[in-house]
């Protein structure tokens, strides 16, 4: 079997090389061509929490987000993997409100904030493990909309039979151009199903999404709004400060991206209509977004690609803080 992936950072320490993390990166278009490949475009893999965009469609779609009377803020929050920091908490206990339920109603388990100084003041002020803290809280509070809105039950919502699931699949099959109910399929860190596909498919979903290239309006404009809400809210797709907010900054909201665990990262390119697909061998999340940022040099989407993967991988540091080391993006040429 030929090994599918390609050198793509290494990590150094003290200026020797200690690590290497391989990988794959497709860019394709919303014609459904691969314009670049690192590795193998066929390797077939979970985006994980990359898809979260796209199952937000329905949301929008539906009409549940305005009948719910969700802002942008919100609509950001469906797509995201939140760090659990007092905004993103205060957006799903509000949300969670408006809907007339508990916390109980989450599918995705208890977890806590992900800083260290957010986990500390939950244990000062007597708290606990919660499920609003699940980074998926929001894309679960936006199924629980969607399950409400069409008068599906609630329970269950996490069932790929249940109709909130379906209405997902529907859309997410337009835009890979093929019925995505029959991919391989797992179970994510959330309880949620977790497809599985080609990278080169992926990228040419995420390009679709980007163009916005759907056969019907009313989807047309639910994508186009997912996309304003990304742009508007980046920080709410993971936290402040993150890789993903100083990308869209650094960019001017030309591109879009959204993480996934083990190591994945999909981007969109409204303007160009574009769609990359990124994953780490490895499953690191260091090092990902760096290549991220590289690629769009490549692509001519940035002329600084060289200090916004600077920016958002960071240097090497020790328990005091001090520079012991760097990760340097190795993409091929």
């Amino acid at each position: 079997m030929t090994f599918p992936f390609v050198p793509m950072a290494e990590i150094r320490r003290g200026g020797i090389l200690e690590s290497i993390h391989h990988g794959i990166a497709v860019v394709a278009d919303a014609e459904g061509r691969v314009l670049q490949a690192w590795g193998d475009p066929a390797f077939v893999t979970f985006p994980r929490s990359s898809l979260k965009p796209f199952q937000a469609i329905p949301l929008v779609e539906s009409g549940a987000a305005d009948a719910a009377g969700l802002t942008e803020e919100h609509l950001a929050l469906a797509c995201a993997s939140h760090s659990a920091e007092d905004f993103q908490v205060a957006l799903v206990r509000g949300w969670l409100q408006r809907l007339g339920l508990t916390e109980s109603a989450l599918v995705c388990g208890p977890d806590m904030p992900r800083s260290q100084a957010d986990q500390a003041a939950v244990w000062r002020s007597g708290g606990d493990r919660s499920r609003v803290f699940h980074n998926c809280s929001g894309k679960h509070c936006g199924f629980l909309t969607l399950s409400q809105h069409i008068g599906a039950p609630v329970a269950g919502y996490g069932d790929p039979a249940h109709p909130a699931q379906r209405l997902y699949l529907e859309a997410f099959s337009e835009l890979l151009g093929e019925d995505a109910a029959r991919l391989p399929r797992g179970i994510d860190g959330c309880g949620l199903p977790a497809l599985a596909l080609p990278m080169q498919t992926m990228a040419k979903g995420a390009a679709r999404w980007a163009a916005a290239k759907v056969a019907t309006e009313a989807r047309r404009t639910a994508i186009r709004r997912l996309q304003s809400a990304i742009r508007a809210y980046p920080d709410h797709l993971s936290g402040r400060d993150s890789a993903t907010g100083k990308i869209v900054r650094a960019t001017q909201g030309q591109v879009l991206l959204k993480g996934g665990a083990e190591g994945y990262v999909v981007g969109f390119v409204p303007e160009k209509g574009l769609g990359i697909a990124v994953k780490l061998a490895d499953g690191a999340a260091r090092a990902k977004m760096g290549v991220f940022a590289a690629l769009l040099g490549r692509l001519g989407l940035t002329d600084a690609a060289d200090a916004l993967a600077g920016a958002v991988e960071g240097e090497i540091r020790d328990s005091n803080g001090g520079t012991v080391g760097s990760i340097r993006v190795t993409l091929p040429a």
